[in-house]
């Protein structure tokens, strides 16, 4: 493929997510067609069904089209300001337009669709928990948190509450909550001085 057909077909491929993103915010995901997509891209179905085989891989690569960058973790030496900063900066993303909307969509068809499931979790998910296990890590290598503390089990338990608010209940997910949350956790978390 020449620069020129590549760089087209790069320009198409974006062309078609930006308007599967734009319909279902307009109109919202469970309403998103492959033939509204082709139609108002200016493509045929035939050119989105030979990139995305279903509307969920077509819908998943989209959302994960936007910019998510800066949700890895920094290392200052201090655990609880560097989990507090990026759990804040995912709680904004994730609590207003278009990702919060299109995230909670995507976690919606994911739970439908297991081709959505596995290529979400292994694109976005795992990265993310892989970061912040590392990070959990270093901090029980400094001493900062107790050495028998189980980091994946940490993991879960410091997003679960920022899942919770955003799928479940929908309430805000404000600083504060990030502080409750992590002050809760921690407390169990902090290293013993003598014996159990």
């Amino acid at each position: 493929m020449t620069d020129q057909r590549a760089a087209r077909a790069a320009g198409r491929t974006e062309a078609i997510m930006r308007t599967a993103l734009d319909l279902a915010g307009e109109s919202g995901y469970a309403k998103l067609s492959i033939e509204a997509v082709a139609a108002r891209a200016g493509v045929s179905k035939h050119t989105i069904y030979r990139r995305w085989p279903s509307r969920g891989l077509l819908f998943l690569d989209a959302v994960l089209s936007l910019n998510t960058a800066g949700l890895d973790h920094a290392d200052t030496g201090d655990i609880v300001a560097d989990l507090r900063d990026v759990m804040t900066r995912a709680a904004d993303l994730l609590g207003r337009p278009p990702w919060g909307p299109l995230f909670r969509d995507l976690i919606g068809e994911a739970q439908h669709d297991p081709e959505v499931a596995d290529a979400l979790n292994r694109r976005f998910i795992q990265p993310q928990t892989a970061d912040t296990v590392a990070r959990l890590r270093a901090a029980k290598e400094q001493g900062q948190i107790d050495h028998d503390v189980d980091l994946d089990l940490a993991m879960e338990i410091l997003s679960g509450p920022l899942f919770f608010r955003l799928l479940i209940t929908g309430e805000p997910l404000t600083d504060a909550y990030i502080d409750h949350v992590l002050r809760a956790v921690f407390t169990g978390m902090a290293p013993r001085s003598g014996p159990a």
